[in-house]
């Protein structure tokens, strides 16, 4: 009987630890999901006022992405983290600034430290301390290798449509309608032919939106989803 309590005790002890893990790593991906939402739009995801001037480090005074955009994270380092040797190497988004993916794996206390620094300049107006801790997990933890998942060549998701038709059925046409345009006061779903930024929004979410962030699934599951909503209609 003494065994068996014991045997008991340890089980209800093993389970209470692998509920407890469980949850924090939940609480981590959550935090990291919030910090890609930050590196897309910081304002609309915490409803600040957008910022009316080029960001310091911004090399294209005055261009057609200056102003608020220069302060998006992804506008220097690009949807698919790898800056000027991604997508963004050339076109109107070219800035000549290295992505972050070699950050991938550092300590999140030390690209906080980045984050406040005179190049990156954000100061509490624009990320709280909780900001900045997230934005440091997202870049430490929760970069993907986009040239992994998409064909930067075809400008397509390497993934399977049909199962992504169902993941957009059931999880995404709630609010987006099975066509991608049932949401009236944005472009259809079509119409954003980037397979880099609808994989880093469908794994993190839409910056100040209830969208779900599908991170917790994987990648894969996010570029099946993403090469069905390639093919919705564009207008």
């Amino acid at each position: 009987m003494l065994a068996f309590r014991a045997t008991m005790a340890l089980f209800w002890t093993l389970a209470i630890m692998f509920v407890s893990a469980g949850a924090l790593a939940g609480e981590q991906e959550s935090s990291i999901a919030r910090g890609g939402r930050l590196y897309d739009k910081f304002w609309a995801e915490n409803k600040l006022s957008k910022p009316t001037e080029d960001h310091p480090a911004y090399p294209n005074k005055g261009g057609k992405y200056g102003k608020e955009v220069s302060w998006r994270c992804k506008e220097c380092h690009g949807w698919d983290y790898l800056g000027k040797d991604g997508a963004y190497a050339t076109g109107g988004h070219a800035t000549g600034i290295k992505g972050i993916q070699g950050a991938a794996g550092r300590d999140p206390a030390a690209i906080a430290a980045v984050l406040r620094d005179k190049t990156h300049g954000y100061t509490e107006a624009h990320l709280s301390d909780r900001d900045v801790t997230d934005l440091a997990l997202f870049v430490s933890k929760g970069q993907i290798e986009m040239t992994k998942f998409v064909d930067y060549g075809a400008k397509k998701t390497k993934g399977d449509a049909v199962k992504g038709e169902q993941y957009f059925g059931t999880v995404c046409a709630g609010c987006h309608g099975m066509d991608g345009k049932k949401i009236t006061n944005a472009e259809p779903l079509g119409a954003v032919q980037n397979p880099q930024e609808m994989m880093h929004k469908v794994m993190n979410g839409q910056a100040g939106e209830a969208m779900p962030a599908l991170r917790l699934f994987g990648p894969q599951v996010s570029a099946d989803l993403v090469s069905h909503v390639l093919t919705l209609p564009r207008q």
